[in-house]
């Protein structure tokens, strides 16, 4: 076993694809000579040439596009787009092309496409560069959208996008980056659509994924000392969607908190709550709880900014309203 950092785990996983595949290529706004900007790919340019990490202009639709075609050609391209909130731009090659080329071809096409982006607030990055609309990528059959929280999984879930034939969409957040865990040694992938318990309790499940699985595990340890033991429960993938886990886990708790960072109003929190009561209403001796960010455009001052991201507090809030 290594300790890795997040964004270390993820950069060893690009190096590892770009050593054993030919085909494998990175692609994006200065990846290449500045490292990326969060540092994810410093180091890969001088190492396997220009060829093979490209720097690209200031064109996220044009970037995707190329990545399209490139994957339908027989390659493996790695298309970092800087923030999920420039996807937008390239919105329509990814909704409208990526994911409905195999559907439409009648198999004939298919599109292993990785887009890996950076989502959530935090950084004092204001409303334009902090939005978490990775939820509405997981609406659209076609697409798989995975979001790692630790490095093991970080690892593991980008392991598994490269033997995928679909377009997938990697969502990291900033905020991770520099997080620690342990990561074997030896080879391993985490599958998509497997949910990750990554504290066992009996009172209460706490749903979460990337930025607000630390989150949650940190409520549940102030929990613990006032004898309430949550389970908390790291989605790993929004599509698919890992809803077995989760029911299993609520008919053993009887409640449940679904925390996001994202907006409330049509948040994909909406689709675990509604899974929950769909599939485990006889279990439940509580509505389910929903904890999210401030229907804001996020500020950009520091104090106001903490106040829009939900925190541990929320959390423990949420939970004691139901018990």
């Amino acid at each position: 076993m290594s300790e890795l950092t997040y964004r270390d785990a993820i950069r060893e996983t690009l190096r590892e694809a770009l050593s054993d595949d030919d085909r494998v290529f990175l692609m994006g706004e200065d990846i290449g000579a500045y490292g990326g900007a969060y540092g994810v790919t410093r180091g890969l340019m001088e190492e396997f040439g220009e060829h093979r990490v490209k720097d690209s202009p200031i064109a996220e639709e044009v970037l995707v596009g190329a990545g399209i075609g490139s994957a339908m050609g027989g390659l493996r391209p790695v298309v970092e787009l800087m923030t999920i909130n420039f996807s937008l731009l390239a919105s329509d090659q990814i909704v409208n092309i990526a994911a409905k080329l195999l559907y439409m071809s009648g198999g004939q096409l298919s599109v292993p496409l990785i887009i890996r982006t950076v989502t959530g607030g935090g950084s004092q990055l204001a409303a334009t560069h902090s939005q978490n609309l990775e939820g509405w990528y997981a609406q659209v059959p076609g697409l798989k959208v995975v979001a790692p929280a630790t490095p093991y999984d970080a690892r593991g879930l980008l392991r598994t996008a490269f033997e995928d034939l679909n377009p997938v969409i990697f969502v990291e957040h900033s905020l991770l980056y520099g997080s620690k865990g342990e990561v074997p040694d030896e080879p391993y992938s985490v599958p998509f659509g497997s949910a990750d318990i990554k504290r066992r309790g009996a009172d209460v499940s706490i749903i979460a994924y990337l930025r607000m699985v630390p989150v949650a595990l940190e409520a549940a340890e102030e929990l613990a000392k006032e004898g309430i033991e949550a389970e908390v429960i790291d989605l790993r993938s929004l599509r698919p969607l890992d809803r077995d886990t989760i029911l299993d886990s609520v008919r053993k708790t009887n409640r449940a908190v679904v925390v996001e960072e994202g907006w409330r109003t049509g948040g994909f929190g909406a689709e675990i709550a509604s899974s929950i009561m769909e599939g485990a209403f006889d279990d439940l001796d509580a509505p389910v709880a929903r904890v999210a960010g401030e229907e804001v455009p996020m500020p950009y001052n520091r104090n106001l900014e903490r106040a829009a991201i939900p925190g541990p507090r929320n959390v423990i809030d949420a939970v004691k309203s139901l018990l």
